[in-house]
């Protein structure tokens, strides 16, 4: 498809695709139908726009089976994504309203999968009461990286430190790692500054257990392949507004919902 054609489409139906999720019954049909675990996951990627660069905002609300015990969960088996240049004080109210398109009556079934950033969690809270709370374990693993090599400098020392660290979120959960950091003395605020407002999102041990997602890797993995890939081309610049329209296109892919889409749009 020519960029020129690309643009007509995008002008044409970037928006209209938008609205549709929002209000057509058939956009959330097939996610409701869908068995599995609730999960929302959310995360940032930078857009240059005539006014300087600025964070689209991505959430993907995903149905997720559970695996086996201490395997890895398989893929969702639906999943739809949204994605806006937002305030994030407007990211919470957007979410509480596609749960309830997409049939997610009670909060308290839904997981959010996110990394430490505290709007999120700011928003989830006031938003989303109920909803369970995971912390990406690969940006905490990251975290004790950092803190090893802030304590060790670049040995394997740090390295070993953070390993036996990570070993013990994995296998005995967010507590005895705090409870461990804080038994250390010196040293170890940075670190302990980082999870402990996180203590309740620790439960890797019994996520693993139940065969249950402990990363966000689907909202990382769609900044840079879903909407980085498109957006984020060499010296692309975009209006915010055609920014978002792609986005919505992009998100119709992603979501498994093109072909509906144009069907109802037909």
């Amino acid at each position: 498809m020519c960029d020129n054609t690309i643009r007509r489409v995008c002008h044409a139906h970037g928006g209209a695709g938008r609205g549709w999720q929002r209000t057509d019954p058939a956009a959330a049909r097939a996610f409701r139908a869908a068995a599995g675990d609730v999960e929302l996951e959310t995360d940032g990627t930078a857009v240059n726009t005539p006014e300087g660069w600025r964070e689209m905002r991505l959430s993907i609300f995903a149905k997720r089976p559970r695996g086996a015990p201490g395997a890895d969960p398989p893929p969702p088996r639906a999943r739809v994504l949204t994605a806006g240049i937002r305030g994030c004080d407007r990211l919470g109210p957007h979410w509480r309203q596609q749960a309830a398109r997409l049939g997610v009556a009670d909060t308290a079934d839904l997981t959010i999968l996110a990394d430490g950033a505290k709007w999120i969690w700011a928003q989830a809270e006031a938003c989303l009461p109920g909803a369970a709370g995971v912390l990406d374990y690969y940006h905490a693993a990251d975290r004790l990286g950092l803190a090893g090599r802030e304590l060790f400098g670049e040995t394997p020392a740090a390295a070993a430190w953070a390993a036996r660290h990570r070993h013990t979120l994995l296998t005995a959960g967010g507590a005895k790692v705090l409870a461990d950091l804080a038994a250390e003395g010196p040293g170890r605020a940075g670190a302990l500054d980082y999870f402990r407002p996180h203590a309740g999102h620790l439960d890797y041990p019994g996520r693993r257990a139940a065969g249950r997602a402990i990363g966000s890797g689907l909202v990382e993995g769609a900044c840079k392949q879903v909407i980085g890939r498109r957006l984020k081309q060499t010296g692309a610049r975009w209006r915010v507004r055609r920014a978002e329209r792609m986005a919505s296109l992009c998100g119709l892919v992603y979501s498994d919902l093109w072909d509906c889409y144009w069907q109802c749009a037909a």
